[in-house]
């Protein structure tokens, strides 16, 4: 999923004449999107109008205008509304673990491990600005109080792998506390990680929460 969406693909069909097979004149007709290709469509929209300034509510009725659809065209596809966010959430949850699973499998390195998930946090915050607002919990505090629960256990879900990596790495350098440095160094990354995508998204988008990123993870990791 991007942030933005095309206009669903037109399809022009030729029709023969019986009496001497000329082709008729094209005719076109919009090719009526797939259940699951309108859902993402809905969720591509949504994300979209969040990027937009003064957007932390957006109604059902500003959503079904946008996709030029009914309301009652939405529901068709989503419950409610609380149901449409669950599906952005969902987009972030997938996105940034499958990374971060790819990270600790291919470095060994428990420092290395912690620096590239919140690389990997961060530039997906900065590539998607409306799932940023979802993910600070922006978009999220009008709605249903379950998601900002569940984009909290998303970054309880974050620190928990850092302390593991950290853990790790605290062992390795011979710390004679390795679970509580490495406890430690997971609060102040995650922290860091959310208060740079705040920034970001109360900036208008404006200050990139990668903005001397290495730099900064350096100092904190060292």
């Amino acid at each position: 999923m991007t942030s933005h969406t095309e206009n669903p693909p037109e399809d022009t069909t030729a029709t023969t004449d019986g009496d001497t097979g000329a082709a008729a004149p094209a005719a076109a007709v919009r090719k009526r999107p797939k259940p699951g290709e309108r859902r993402v469509q809905i969720l591509q929209t949504l994300a979209s109008m969040l990027e937009q300034p003064g957007a932390e509510r957006i109604t059902t009725a500003a959503l079904a205008s946008k996709l030029d659809v009914s309301e009652a065209a939405l529901y068709r596809h989503f419950a409610s509304k609380a149901q449409m966010f669950e599906g952005l959430i969902e987009f972030i949850e997938q996105s940034v673990f499958t990374l971060a699973n790819q990270i600790i499998e291919r470095d060994t390195g428990g420092i290395d491990q912690a620096q590239k998930v919140i690389t990997v946090l961060l530039q997906f915050g900065e590539k998607n600005p409306g799932m940023t607002r979802v993910m600070v919990g922006d978009a999220l505090v009008f709605e249903n109080d379950r998601l900002l629960a569940r984009m909290n256990q998303f970054f309880d879900r974050i620190e928990s792998q850092l302390r593991q990596s950290l853990r790790t790495a605290a062992e390795a350098a011979g710390s004679v506390t390795p679970t509580v440095d490495a406890n430690a160094r997971a609060s102040v990354l995650t922290a860091f990680a959310v208060g740079r995508l705040q920034r970001y998204a109360r900036s208008g988008f404006k200050r990139n929460p990668t903005e001397h990123l290495d730099a900064a993870l350096s100092l904190m990791t060292a």
